[in-house]
């Protein structure tokens, strides 16, 4: 078995510098799917960014209170005949040497030894809630070592959200977080590029998304990075449509939201183009509008910044051409004001990305939209949706939906845009369509 502790040891190294007590990090578990098979299975991104260990039914302790344990993980044992069908597993035996911990025991053992690690912690990290037989164990852990310790010994008196500590280290990336991050990117511009090269009127949205899983697949992606979004025409308009079994048509839009995940890192990326290859004149002022949006956001994306001000900026230049291509009339400021404009763009524009397609990390602190810092990742992406049966639209425009979005590095003096290779200018757009 080769060693995984690669950068999890020292994540794990520095998370116990900032604790003071006790943390409780489990494994995701199995979900049934139907019958007695399972859904793919996918690990918890705060248990595989501590331990790299892909297996389920297992936990990771981090104790500061415990001088000679202080990385502990429980997991299953070896089992020859599961094994023949489920795989190999570590095996406790193992587990020491391969994740680079002070000590391992079987799973089953978890509920049994936590009293000891709760005594001497005074503060207990833990999402309760989340696993109710865990939670049990958890609870009565605490009890035991309450009885136990008396005044002399410390236990755990607060249960603390993980968030505190783990979400704000996975926020900001590491060099080889990025890396990692880049590669998803320039696999996932690969699919968007050979998609607008596919694209023609009579082929299914599911044949264009079988285009991304091919792609991602063959670059060694286990998975999306979520449920992609292939809406032709009308369909771009619902904004978490996901049916994608729909009909590609001549003069239409196609809009493709989808991103790998490689090696537990999302790409999120949408670009919408003409299925025959050329925007028509309403398209393309629709399109216009939108792309200038989002790139007033980007430019606006630097150390300092927050995400409620590039909001606030694409914003404003999208409701302003809303107003010149007829969509909206009035003021930009009263548009905004009056939210007359939540009738075409009903979302926020930006998102943390990294191990979950949506990231963790705080977007306030203590009451205040958080400045963004170098090293931070997140998507830029406005959008206009004007369904069919939009009476109130001008009849040019009716069932046009369009949506913008990439995946923006926060650097220390200002930022990259790591999906800046997909086409998205009108011009580029036609071009990647006809070649």
């Amino acid at each position: 078995m080769s060693v995984i502790a690669g950068p999890y040891a020292e994540r794990r190294r520095q998370l116990l510098q900032q604790m003071d007590g006790l943390a409780i990090i489990p494994a995701a578990a199995t979900r049934i799917r139907n019958n007695d098979v399972e859904h793919s299975y996918r690990q918890d991104s705060d248990f595989y960014y501590l331990t790299g260990l892909e297996e389920p039914e297992a936990c990771l302790l981090l104790s500061s209170a415990h001088d000679e344990h202080q990385a502990v993980v429980f997991l299953r044992e070896r089992n020859p005949e599961r094994e023949r069908w489920e795989g190999q597993r570590l095996g406790v035996e193992r587990a020491c040497d391969a994740l680079g911990v002070d000590a391992s025991y079987p799973i089953g053992e978890l509920g049994e030894r936590l009293k000891d690690y709760c005594k001497g912690a005074p503060q207990l990290y833990y999402d309760i809630g989340q696993h109710p037989k865990l939670d049990a164990d958890v609870l009565a852990g605490i009890t035991q070592a309450r009885a136990r310790g008396r005044a002399q010994t410390p236990w755990p008196r607060t249960i603390v959200h993980p968030e505190a500590l783990i979400h704000e280290r996975r926020l900001i990336k590491s060099e080889a977080e990025l890396a990692l991050m880049r590669q998803a990117a320039a696999i996932t511009a690969e699919a968007h590029a050979l998609a607008m090269q596919k694209a023609a009127a009579g082929k299914t949205e599911y044949l264009m998304e079988a285009i991304f899983q091919s792609v991602f697949r063959a670059h060694g992606c286990k998975r999306m990075a979520y449920d992609p979004i292939v809406g032709a025409g009308a369909n771009a308009t619902v904004l978490h449509y996901v049916a994608n079994d729909g009909v590609l048509r001549d003069g239409e839009l196609l809009l493709i939201d989808a991103g790998c995940e490689y090696k537990y890192y999302a790409s999120d990326v949408t670009r919408t183009f003409p299925i025959n290859g050329r925007f028509s004149a309403p398209q393309r002022r629709v399109y216009e509008v939108v792309l200038q949006a989002q790139l007033a956001g980007i430019e606006h994306a630097r150390p300092g910044a927050t995400i409620e001000s590039i909001h606030e900026c694409t914003l404003k230049v999208l409701v302003a051409g809303m107003i010149d291509i007829g969509l909206l009339s009035g003021d930009v400021d009263e548009a905004i004001a009056d939210k007359s404009y939540r009738q075409f763009y009903m979302h926020r524009t930006s998102h943390w990305l990294g191990m979950d397609v949506h990231d963790v990390g705080a977007y306030f602190l203590r009451g205040e939209a958080r400045p963004l810092v170098a090293n931070m990742v997140l998507t830029i992406e406005p959008g206009i949706y004007i369904a069919a049966d939009d009476e109130r639209a001008p009849p040019e425009y009716r069932g046009i939906g369009i949506r913008i979005e990439d995946d923006i590095l926060i650097t220390e003096t200002g930022h990259e845009n790591l999906t800046a290779a997909i086409a998205k200018t009108v011009e580029a757009i036609e071009r990647a369509c006809n070649s």
